[in-house]
């Protein structure tokens, strides 16, 4: 696992729980946590979804800096892209929330 580090800002908190509240993005989360890094044809079977479906989560939890990707290239000359988890931890508090809300950019009004 790699190392997420940062102080979250209110933009990516909110992109951090968006991320994390879809049941198959929750599964991707612990498929890839039980099970190591692994590439996208693996994990869908693994997960039991399609291949364009799971881009789509992999592309969601990887904006909000959950999950990296590496492509690779295997023994036989194919492209593999693997994803792995990012070490994240952060507190979720209410001083936490009062904090990110401060760097808040986006407008839910707009």
């Amino acid at each position: 696992m790699k190392d997420n580090n940062i102080q979250l800002n209110g933009d990516q908190l909110l992109a951090m729980l968006s991320a994390l509240a879809n049941p198959h993005r929750l599964r991707i989360i612990a498929a890839l946590t039980s099970g190591g890094r692994n590439y996208v044809s693996q994990l869908a079977r693994e997960i039991g979804i399609s291949r364009p479906l799971l881009h789509l989560h992999l592309q969601k939890l990887e904006d909000a800096g959950l999950v990296s990707s590496q492509m690779e290239l295997s023994d036989d000359g194919k492209a593999l892209n693997y994803f792995e988890v990012t070490n994240f931890v952060f507190e979720f508090s209410p001083t936490t929330i009062a904090e990110a809300t401060k760097s808040l950019t986006k407008n839910p009004e707009k």
